[in-house]
């Protein structure tokens, strides 16, 4: 019983470790993001977060470590495929916009090269493969898939980074009737 207490401590302390990284690498972005505020914010000394992870540059590939999570394309029907990934990808960043690592990422990845390359990553793995399998010429998934990281990081960028006005104000329904079509058109059409 004693030998699960440490590892139930030190499950919870690299818990919060990255949950307080995240939230400083998405307020203040990877340059601005410091030990000691994430340390700070963890309730821990800084040296906990070295031990747990080594360095800054390892803390957040840790924090900003992506799964999208995509809805399984096969249970959605075709014609409704835009408004389901449009309504996933609001539900993931409203739900706690803090703590949603591809907020993070993406607020990091227009000035550390780091980031940027890891969202390219990202893209790669986890979007171009549902292009492919949507999209009626295979060799035209690319730029599509392109058009939809375009479209979603644009969205993302301006409704929870930007926060401008009028796309704020925009209810969940409403973006999802007004940029869903667009999706679906990308994917299938």
């Amino acid at each position: 019983m004693n030998d699960a207490q440490p590892l139930r401590r030190s499950d919870g302390t690299r818990a919060a470790i990255l949950r307080a990284a995240r939230a400083r690498f998405a307020a203040d972005g990877y340059q601005k993001a410091t030990i000691r505020a994430i340390a700070a914010a963890a309730d821990i000394d800084p040296s906990m977060v070295m031990r747990y992870y080594g360095s800054k540059e390892r803390l957040f590939a840790a924090a900003v470590d992506v799964d999208l999570r995509l809805p399984d394309i096969g249970a959605v029907p075709k014609e409704r495929l835009g408004a389901a990934l449009v309504t996933h990808f609001l539900h993931r960043w409203e739900d706690d916009p803090s703590d949603d690592a591809l907020l993070t990422l993406l607020r990091s990845a227009a000035t550390d090269e780091a980031a940027a390359e890891r969202l390219r990553g990202i893209f790669a793995a986890q979007i171009v493969p549902l292009a492919q399998a949507l999209s009626p010429d295979p060799s035209v998934a690319g730029e599509r898939a392109a058009l939809v990281a375009a479209q979603m990081l644009g969205l993302a960028f301006t409704r929870h980074i930007l926060r401008l006005p009028p796309v704020v104000a925009l209810s969940p329904e409403a973006v999802v009737a007004r940029i869903g079509p667009t999706i679906q058109r990308y994917l299938t059409e």
